[in-house]
């Protein structure tokens, strides 16, 4: 483990990540919104800082926890039935529907499934195959739990601002989709990593 203080590469990680959670917290589409959809934002960097001695964590996984952050802030900021890029993919999907929820949930498993096996290993020492089944059926898991307090937030705040939280537009499946795609997300990744080290592993000396 690196002590705290002398590692630059997580120092720079976390001013970044500080700079994009202000630049998503300026003047947001709907602050009420905002507080809601970061949260578990908070709660992820509290326990993030308060397991670091213990199930430290490598440069790759915490920028990869870093990237998906930057999906979800821009998310949070324009509130994610509006933002850009999903306003944008209206046109080259034919819908009329805003995409970039479902974006933000697949980066969620293609980019969190990272950490989640690093702390997997850390903490029961196996690194073979249920290493990279874990992750996966992690992020189905958290996914689902996630869209069951979404629908218990948006029946005890406002329609107006459990409707915006949910984000469901319409789509009666929404919910389903969501994890889904963070399923496939997350297979990806760990796919692709299993067949790395598979190829390490086999390669002459």
């Amino acid at each position: 483990m690196v002590p705290f203080g002398e590692n630059r590469a997580l120092h720079y990680l976390m001013a970044a990540t500080a700079v994009a959670m202000a630049v998503s917290a300026y003047r947001p589409s709907m602050v009420f919104d905002w507080w809601l959809e970061n949260l578990l934002v908070f709660f992820l960097l509290a326990l993030l800082a308060g397991t670091y001695r213990r199930i430290p964590l490598s440069t790759f996984a915490y920028t990869m926890i870093f990237l998906f952050l930057l999906v979800h802030e821009w998310g949070a900021h324009h509130k994610y039935a509006d933002v850009p890029l999903g306003e944008w993919m209206k046109v080259w999907l034919q819908t009329a529907r805003n995409h970039y929820d479902r974006v933000s949930h697949f980066a969620y498993g293609f980019f969190l499934c990272v950490p989640v096996r690093e702390a997997f290993v850390a903490t029961t020492g196996h690194r073979g195959g249920w290493s990279y089944f874990v992750p996966v059926e992690f992020s189905l898991a958290s996914g689902a739990v996630y869209e069951v307090i979404e629908m218990i937030v948006a029946e005890i705040v406002t329609p107006e601002h459990g409707e915006a939280f949910v984000g469901m537009q319409g789509d009666m499946w929404d919910a389903q989709k969501d994890i889904g795609l963070a399923g496939i997300g997350a297979a990806l990744t760990m796919g692709y990593l299993r067949f790395r080290a598979g190829a390490v592993q086999s390669r002459p000396e």
